[in-house]
């Protein structure tokens, strides 16, 4: 896990809520968060940064670090790089009941979330999600601003590409390739690879679009 630090988070409604939670549980400091509004529910009790569109983040934030709580890939993407182009500070949030091998690589800005379980030699891009109890196992390769959603499962060396969306209690057979911009439907069963910018749903996964 990662030692505690100061953060500012990027988004705050719906997935940013199961995120704060994880941080918190990690100890990490939640100095604020940017939005396009104040939320008036605020139920973290949060500081209100500013719009980040119209603010100068870069001074607000320092040399604390930056997250973004988006569950959208396009989104998530466009903050991503943004936070690197401008050299903020980035770094992983991993729930504490999450269970990730030692010899597993996560890039920056990728959300582990509670109960999710990454085994041996997987590879996850940076500004993932790896949801609630999901399980990517082991030399999975799992590309960047990609989301495995909850009780999705990953067998054996799956390779998803950038940006695709596995849904919730999908299984994705062993050595499955998926390509890029992928939507995979809940509870959909792959069995053979899948080629990029199409929709899947069904057991077995057909495709739809």
């Amino acid at each position: 896990m990662s030692e505690f630090k100061n953060i500012y988070i990027l988004g705050y409604s719906g997935h940013a809520y199961v995120v704060v939670e994880s941080a918190l549980s990690n100890n990490h400091t939640i100095q604020g968060y940017f939005d396009t509004k104040a939320n008036e529910d605020n139920p973290y009790r949060l500081t209100f940064c500013g719009n980040e569109k119209e603010v100068d983040l870069k001074a607000i934030v320092g040399d604390d670090y930056v997250f973004p709580t988006v569950g959208d890939n396009e989104l998530r993407k466009k903050i991503s790089e943004t936070l690197e182009q401008y050299h903020f500070n980035q770094f992983t949030i991993i729930d504490k009941s999450a269970k990730v091998s030692k010899t597993a690589k996560i890039n920056v800005s990728t959300y582990v979330s509670s109960g999710a379980i990454i085994n041996a030699r997987a590879v996850i891009g940076k500004a993932c999600v790896i949801n609630t109890a999901a399980i990517v196992e082991h030399e999975c390769i799992v590309g960047d601003f990609s989301h495995i959603a909850p009780g999705a499962v990953l067998l054996g060396n799956v390779k998803v590409g950038e940006e695709s969306f596995i849904g919730a209690n999908s299984v994705i057979k062993e050595g499955v390739s998926i390509g890029d911009h992928v939507i995979v439907g809940a509870g959909s069963v792959v069995i053979k690879d899948l080629p990029s910018h199409t929709t899947w749903v069904g057991n077995p996964a057909r495709r739809i679009k």
